[in-house]
């Protein structure tokens, strides 16, 4: 009797880091890097605009800009900011995040990592983003920015997804 167990081959042939932009979540930047690279794995780095906190933009992009998109709807602005992609300063700002990231990494090999902005519910965006996207693994940090007393251990959004996303999630807890 007897039965050879064989554990499933994992590999990870694209990945969705999800930040925030705060610091805590850079601490998460290293590893979904150091998978992708090793797996020779693509990265797609993801953040989220809150759809109330859009106004939070008006501190990235140029005047002219915000103007155009307060005079718009939610969806006219979430456009304008896609087609504007490379000259948006919401971003550059991920961008220079992940160029800051791997600043502080020692010779790193180069990686290309694509970058996505969407407006709209955070959590809903990262679980279509997740679901839709063929992702085989998902990466956030323990907690980012801490909006209450329960965030403290895990933050809200980091524990939502665990609960509810189907693809596999990597938490990264803060170094200490």
């Amino acid at each position: 009797m007897s039965s050879q167990n064989h554990l499933p081959r994992i590999e990870y042939k694209k990945i969705l880091y999800v930040t925030d932009l705060s610091e805590s979540g850079r601490q998460a930047f290293p590893h979904a890097f150091a998978i992708a690279h090793r797996n020779n794995a693509s990265l797609t780095v993801f953040h989220v605009v809150e759809n109330r906190d859009l106004q939070s933009l008006e501190g990235y992009i140029s005047d002219d800009l915000w103007e155009e998109l307060s005079s718009r709807n939610l969806e006219d602005a979430r456009k304008i900011l896609l087609e504007r992609k490379r000259e948006n300063l919401a971003i550059r700002n991920v961008e220079q995040f992940c160029k800051d990231c791997l600043a502080d990494q020692p010779e790193q090999p180069d990686l290309n990592y694509e970058m996505k902005v969407e407006v709209g519910e955070r959590l809903e965006k990262i679980l279509e983003e997740a679901h839709d996207g063929g992702y085989d693994l998902l990466v956030v940090s323990k907690h980012g920015n801490r909006a209450s007393v329960k965030d403290a251990v895990i933050g809200d959004t980091t524990r939502r997804i665990i609960r509810r996303c189907m693809v596999p999630v990597m938490v990264v807890p803060l170094e200490e």
